[in-house]
């Protein structure tokens, strides 16, 4: 089991930035696929961006590219979402999910186990 714990969100306006942190419990597997997902009300599930534990590469959902960057401390199995330049569209609640492996569906919330409890961003313009 990965116990998964979002942290870092908030308040900001139109322009500014935020930087998330996942925490994950442990991983019992060498690979696992890390996401950010995101939700805002009346809305799908989306993913923002994944990165694979094991080489560090990285993957973005258009809407952020340019804007988000995701990162990971390996020896602290935190992934990190430093989003910059955050726009009102950005608003919604912040999820982490873990899966083992490498996904070929990364973008479908249904191929994660592993979620964590949202963390709210909020954008004002």
């Amino acid at each position: 089991q990965v116990q998964l714990q979002e942290s870092g969100g908030g308040s900001v306006q139109a322009g500014g930035s935020l930087s998330l942190s996942c925490a994950a419990s442990e991983y019992a597997y060498s690979t696992y696929s890390v996401g950010w997902f995101r939700q805002a009300p009346g809305k799908e599930r989306e993913g923002v961006a994944v990165i694979v534990t094991s080489s560090g590469r990285t993957y973005y959902h258009d809407s952020v590219k340019g804007r988000f960057t995701i990162s990971q401390d390996s020896v602290q199995n935190t992934v990190y979402l430093q989003m910059n330049g955050l726009k009102p569209e950005d608003t919604a609640m912040y999820y982490c999910a873990a899966s083992p492996g490498i996904l070929a569906t990364m973008w479908d919330p249904r191929s994660f186990g592993y979620w964590g409890r949202g963390t709210q961003v909020t954008v004002s313009s």
